[in-house]
């Protein structure tokens, strides 16, 4: 019993040296800081290499090694090789660019390890705090409930799995989708998210549940086309149960009539829920906060805080405005998880609110960062991001060689490098060349896409680091990439 004793003591994962512990973990910090006050110097992206990729390859450790040779790995394998998304000149999908504090947060709620399921806690109040400050942030009611999840796909799949349940006419709990009296149908615009595609499966409705309704010249959902298919579908027997907005559309970042669909919603006893993921924290923003207007009014929002608020991966956030019903959504009643009038089983489980039973403290990263940084200066940054994309648009309108393939709507560009003298295939070879160079280079990272049949480049402003002078360079590169490309390739002319 003694030597059993003495191995406990042995083994373990805290620290064998605390000494040597505090010096990586300083080491790190400050190799961190340095590589985010240096950040602009250095490449966006860069190719991995070989030997680095092969690294790991290798098997599974199963003795330990010194925790300064582990972070030297980390240092040289892995940060060297990030995607780039912190960097001023990463434009691509729609991503935040992180924020120190934020990071800061994260070590320390891993240092706290509270599960954020449930329990009495300060953890468990900080939840509700930044809940509570999203919901006012988004103009909700009061009695609104909010829940922090792993991001947008999540919030969309938490607040649709409300709006089916509520509009079922069934108890679904109970039940299953399988006894329902007529098929439920969801309205969403031609430019909608594919998550929602993904939870019309997981809802057990399946892809035709979710009708696709035409947008107009400015990508957004014909309001009359999307009051023909709800009549339609009550003519054939369904039931109209949600239409689902955007407010900020992946593809180019369109905004839909959110308070004529309100509107709607309210006449036709329909479910309104918002995919705000991309643009609901313009809410926020002075100067352009009318864009989402509306939103306001809808019956669930789902948005993402490692976006425009910047958090590190990863956190979202669903608001409902009924919080009676939102919790019978989601709430089970199990014999090991007993709401208690003491001790630390005194308090509202976190858990009734999602899918999920473990929680981590993503609380903590919002709640530093809101303190920090203050909710207006977010929205200051917002708006600057927004005033990027329209001066990128003035860039493309006033050159001979680019063109632009979408209205700009909020702070998503869509063009091309387009001369004159391309076919489409043409046109689509040559911009999938800069891409990839502007990628390789390490000079700016964008993505591509299709707008109404026609491929092109997109830039997506959402980085509190972008200045002019990127957009500026970006713009420059483009070109010179482009007039290269035509040169190599004079076959691709007409």
């Amino acid at each position: 019993m003694t030597e059993d004793r003495a191995l406990e003591d042995k083994l373990a994962l805290d620290p064998g040296d605390w000494d040597e512990f505090r010096a990586v973990a300083r080491s790190a910090v400050d190799d961190a800081t340095d590589r985010i006050r240096d950040l602009r110097d250095g490449p966006v992206w860069r190719p991995m290499t070989d030997d680095v990729r092969a690294s790991f390859t290798g098997p599974i450790p199963t003795g330990p090694t010194a925790l300064a040779e582990v972070y030297r790995q980390v240092a040289t394998r892995v940060f060297p090789y990030a995607m780039g998304n912190v960097h001023p000149r990463f434009f691509a999908w729609y991503m935040g660019a992180s924020d120190l504090s934020g990071a800061l947060a994260d070590f320390l709620a891993a240092v706290d390890g509270s599960n954020l399921g449930g329990g009495d806690t300060a953890a468990s109040l900080v939840d509700h705090q930044v809940t509570r400050w999203v919901r006012d942030m988004m103009g909700f009611p009061d009695g609104a409930s909010g829940a922090l999840v792993s991001g947008g796909s999540m919030a969309n799949i938490v607040g649709l799995t409300a709006a089916r349940n509520a509009m079922a006419g069934i108890d679904l709990r109970q039940d299953g989708v399988a006894q329902l009296e007529r098929p439920l149908a969801f309205y969403a615009s031609d430019q909608v998210h594919s998550c929602h595609h993904k939870a019309m499966n997981l809802l057990g409705l399946g892809a035709k549940a979710l009708r696709h309704v035409q947008t107009d010249a400015a990508l957004r959902m014909d309001l009359r086309a999307l009051q023909g298919a709800i009549d339609a579908d009550r003519l054939s027997g369904m039931r109209p149960a949600c239409v689902i907005a955007t407010a900020g559309s992946t593809n180019t970042g369109s905004v839909d009539d959110l308070g004529a669909i309100a509107d709607l919603c309210r006449r036709e006893g329909i479910w309104m829920h918002v995919d705000g993921c991309i643009g609901a924290l313009i809410a926020v923003a002075p100067k352009n906060a009318h864009l989402v207007a509306g939103m306001e009014r809808a019956d669930s929002l789902a948005l993402d805080l490692h976006k425009w608020l910047h958090a590190p991966f990863d956190v979202g956030c669903i608001l409902l405005r009924d919080r009676a019903l939102h919790r019978a959504t989601f709430a089970e009643n199990a014999e090991y998880l007993q709401r208690a009038t003491r001790g630390i089983a005194a308090a509202e489980f976190l858990h009734d609110y999602t899918l999920e039973t473990t929680r981590g403290f993503r609380a903590l990263k919002v709640w530093m960062m809101l303190q920090h940084h203050g909710v207006d200066t977010f929205g200051r940054l917002i708006d600057r991001n927004i005033a990027q994309a329209r001066y990128l648009a003035e860039k493309i309108e006033s050159s001979a060689l680019l063109e632009r393939t979408a209205p700009v709507a909020t702070s998503i560009v869509c063009f091309r490098f387009n001369p004159g003298g391309l076919s489409e295939d043409g046109l689509r070879e040559a911009n999938t060349e800069i891409l990839l160079r502007l990628q390789e280079s390490g000079i700016a990272v964008l993505s591509d896409t299709t707008v109404r049949g026609r491929h092109c480049l997109r830039a997506a402003f959402c980085n509190h680091r972008t200045r002019t002078s990127d957009i500026d360079l970006l713009v420059q590169e483009v070109e010179r990439f482009g007039t290269g490309v035509l040169r190599e390739r004079p076959s691709l002319l007409e």
